[in-house]
């Protein structure tokens, strides 16, 4: 059996979109003749945990621990708060305090590429005699943190072995990039590094076709859309609501907030009693005050429940009890390739997806040949009230589902076997 290195900062009891992608790769890679050894940092600030995650770590799995430094663990002495903020990538760009601006300054400016550049050097030192010890000839590493790209493009340079970068989010394309206050020196750092690993890595694996598009423009190197998916293992139960519940799971940040959404529940909500009666919306996971107070502005707030963060497993169970999923990303140019995990999850519940982004968001495409779902761009208002009548119609005769196809192909296990071919 192939051995595989999988360096990644996420891991459980990381809570996040990010742990799983790995997570659950790692589960199904034996049964396609590949033996995942895990390297994973010991002493890691995670700024979302998730216990229940760790429950679903294969059993026999060899994972390597070593130590790393982290300023955020510096930071949080000054401002717990806005620290743990910055280090998930949530960057409010509204009235923000000089401690958040110069945390910002240092973060674009000092780290580069990002906070966990010191566990370059000693992860390369020590990994350099394990994979020889252990035969490795294959790498994987996955960012965000970018950094850790960094640690391959080393081992790559010192050894003999075969080495893939999997990138989950772009590098400087990225939306929250621009928000750094990066110099021009800083830029282009970034950027002389970003093109540095696309073109030391020996195979490249990306999230969306947008993002392959954008690194074929800085690399020759073969490049392979893997995107997220679902587990098929969930045998948690959920029984539908009651009520017409509109449910987002995940943050819902200054920039996630489709006014025009919020604007026809309201009209819904004042032409229509029963409506009215019925409707409730829950948002599990942070939500902007930006959001809140629009959602006050349309007199929406008496229908809102706050649940926070939940765990996966509460999160999984709360899509299937859902009557509509509801996913938003940020109008944007930069957010058309970002696929948020959670719609292969949305997808795999079974509950009609109602979706709002950017024109040209690859989210509407997949939408549209799995047909689990329905997509808006932002100044959608007359369509979207209607569909909104039409689903609530649904709900009210008990007839509200979606009759979804191909979905198989987006199963972790399905990817799982897409990724050791590419391998």
């Amino acid at each position: 059996m192939q051995k595989v290195l999988i360096i990644t900062y996420y891991w459980p009891p990381a809570g996040g979109p990010g742990v799983q992608r790995w997570l659950n790769f790692v589960k199904y890679l034996k049964d396609f003749g590949i033996e995942p050894i895990v390297y994973v940092p010991e002493n890691p600030n995670y700024p979302i945990i998730d216990e229940s995650l760790s429950k679903q770590i294969p059993k026999g799995i060899t994972i390597v621990r070593q130590p790393i430094f982290e300023p955020y663990g510096l930071a949080r002495l000054f401002s717990p708060k806005k620290t743990k903020r910055i280090s998930s990538g949530i960057i409010q760009t509204k009235n923000q305090s000089f401690i958040e601006k110069s945390m910002l300054w240092v973060r674009g400016n000092l780290f580069i590429p990002d906070a966990r550049k010191y566990w370059i050097k000693p992860s390369v030192n020590y990994l350099s005699d394990f994979i020889a010890k252990e035969n490795i000839k294959t790498i994987i590493t996955t960012g965000p943190p970018h950094s850790v790209h960094l640690i391959g493009q080393h081992l790559k340079k010192q050894l003999e072995v075969k080495w893939i970068t999997d990138f989950r989010d772009p590098w400087t394309s990225i939306g929250y990039h621009k928000k750094l206050k990066l110099t021009k020196a800083s830029q282009k750092k970034h950027k002389l590094l970003e093109h540095l690993v696309l073109n030391k890595a020996d195979k490249i694996v990306v999230t969306s076709q947008t993002t392959k598009s954008e690194f074929q423009e800085i690399t020759r190197k073969p490049i392979t859309v893997i995107t997220n998916g679902y587990d098929t293992d969930y045998n948690g139960g959920a029984f539908l609501d009651e009520s017409f519940t509109i449910s987002h799971i995940g943050s819902l940040l200054t920039g996630r907030n489709p006014e025009n959404l919020w604007r026809a529940l309201s009209e819904l909500a004042r032409e229509n009693a029963v409506f009215r009666t019925d409707l409730q919306l829950e948002f599990m996971g942070v939500t902007s005050q930006d959001v809140l107070d629009t959602l006050s502005k349309y007199e929406l707030a008496p229908y809102l429940k706050l649940r926070g963060y939940g765990s996966h497993a509460e999160a999984l169970r709360k899509q299937r009890s859902s009557q509509i999923l509801l996913l938003v990303e940020i109008d944007s140019h930069e957010t058309k390739g970002i696929i948020p995990g959670k719609l292969f999850e949305y997808m795999a519940a079974k509950r009609p997806i109602l979706a709002l982004g950017p024109k040209g968001w690859e989210v509407s495409d997949i939408l549209a040949e799995t047909q689990t779902g329905v997509f808006f761009d932002y100044s959608s208002h007359t369509e979207l009230k209607k569909l909104l009548l039409d689903w609530y119609d649904q709900f009210k005769k008990n007839q509200l589902k979606v009759n979804s196809k191909g979905i198989d192909t987006y199963s972790r296990r399905q990817l799982t076997k897409k990724l050791t071919e590419f391998i």
